[in-house]
């Protein structure tokens, strides 16, 4: 079984970065999903693909996979796009070029 390590992107719909900063261990789908006949949930029998591991850096999350024997890929981390101004800097005196209608 192998795991995935890798950094989150932030969330798009909001401004903040939170829960971006980390690096997570995730290990990959071992079993195929399957249909559960009576009430048609989407069961599995790994219990593996719900650990969720989260790390401060990259070297310890791999550290981490090293130490437990875990087969590991990682992925690089999701570089942010720098922010575009506010709305007030548009009404601002000192302006390269003023606003005007």
């Amino acid at each position: 079984m192998t795991a995935r390590i890798y950094r989150p992107a932030p969330n798009a719909m909001q401004s903040g970065r939170g829960k971006s900063k980390q690096w997570v261990l995730v290990h990959e789908l071992a079993a195929q999903r399957s249909i559960d006949p009576l009430m048609g949930y989407t069961t599995s029998t790994d219990t593996k693909q719900q650990v969720r591991l989260t790390f401060e850096t990259q070297e310890d999350a791999e550290a981490y996979a090293q130490k437990n024997g875990i087969a590991y890929s990682v992925q690089p981390a999701h570089d942010s796009t720098p922010k575009r101004s506010s709305y007030p800097d548009n009404f601002r005196a000192d302006r390269k070029t003023p606003w005007t209608h």
